[in-house]
């Protein structure tokens, strides 16, 4: 199916988005197939890159990283993982770090701060319990980090949640490997 999707070019792209793009398209090297395929939407995707700088700016690079690296392996989305295996370990998060957030099932959590011990423990409520009866772990996670960061993880969550729905349908493999492979 994502073949019927046709593949735009950076020079293809209307042009708010590319401009909105391009200091990402120049750090990274190149422009990564989700961008190809929702460039389709320019307004919806300007939209969610806004959306996503917000959130990132909300939010401690920590909290950030934890969430998205969560929910792409909850949500088995390795074009995403991968993103944020990089981006954490190019933030001085350290291997072991990124490998204990993505052990969702491991007991031991020696590299996680308490905060961020919380923070993942009710992303995984709220992606296995389809955000029902999460009540004890948001209030533990408003505790630790204070109303306004909560919900700004929540709404990350979400972030993440809708491109790896998009990225899973669109059939996405990651642009480039995995630091931890």
């Amino acid at each position: 199916m994502s073949e019927l999707i046709p593949r735009l070019s950076f020079s293809e792209l209307d042009p708010q988005l590319a401009k909105m793009l391009r200091p990402k398209v120049e750090r990274l090297k190149y422009l990564g197939e989700f961008f190809q395929c929702t460039g389709h939407q320019p307004h919806a995707l300007m939209s969610f890159c806004s959306l996503t700088e917000d959130l990132k700016n909300a939010l401690p690079d920590n909290i950030t990283e934890l969430v998205a690296l969560t929910v792409a392996v909850k949500m088995r989305n390795s074009y995403e993982r991968v993103q944020h295996e990089r981006l954490a370990l190019k933030l001085d998060f350290g291997e072991e770090w990124v490998r204990e957030v993505l052990a969702p099932g491991a007991n031991d959590r020696e590299k996680l701060s308490p905060e961020e011990f919380l923070v993942q423990r009710l992303c995984f409520a709220v992606l296995e319990r389809d955000g029902h009866e999460t009540k004890a772990e948001f209030e533990s996670v408003i505790k630790a980090i204070g109303y306004k960061d909560a919900i700004a993880v929540l709404m990350l969550i979400g972030r993440y949640v809708m491109h790896a729905l998009i990225a899973n349908c669109l059939e996405l493999e990651p642009p480039v490997t995995s630091p931890l492979a």
